[in-house]
């Protein structure tokens, strides 16, 4: 295998494509538009790690067919975890505030703005 990599469909992809840049500090790997604003493909490194951005054709989520992405970060980095936090917690729905759990000092819960869930840990 080549590599590995999140991939993410979602409506209002050159939006997400930039509001995914600022909560993870990420760097812009490519993107390809499809037809102008939609994006037909992007990829971004989030902390060593790829996650792709697609525009999504369909209005409903399939049972079955979600995921969540879980970002640990380990001990010491409490500050990325709020910073990430700050940002995706605009429109979304909270499903476990930012707080303490009994295997970390700092969890978060969430379905962001454009539908997809992330738990960020420390």
């Amino acid at each position: 295998m080549y590599r590995s990599m999140m991939q993410i469909f979602v409506k209002e992809s050159a939006q997400a494509l930039k509001f995914y840049q600022k909560a993870f500090d990420a760097r812009l790997l490519c993107s390809y538009p499809d037809n102008g604003e939609p994006l037909s493909h992007a990829e971004l490194d989030i902390y060593g790690q790829v996650l792709a951005i697609c525009e999504t054709l369909e209005n409903e989520v399939t049972a079955g067919n979600s995921m969540q992405f879980c970002l640990h970060f380990g001990e010491g980095k409490e500050a990325v975890v709020q910073k990430i936090y700050d940002v995706l917690k605009d429109g979304a729905k909270i499903i476990y505030p930012l707080s303490p759990v009994d295997f970390s000092p700092l969890l978060a819960d969430l379905v962001d703005k454009y539908g997809v869930r992330w738990c960020i840990f420390v």
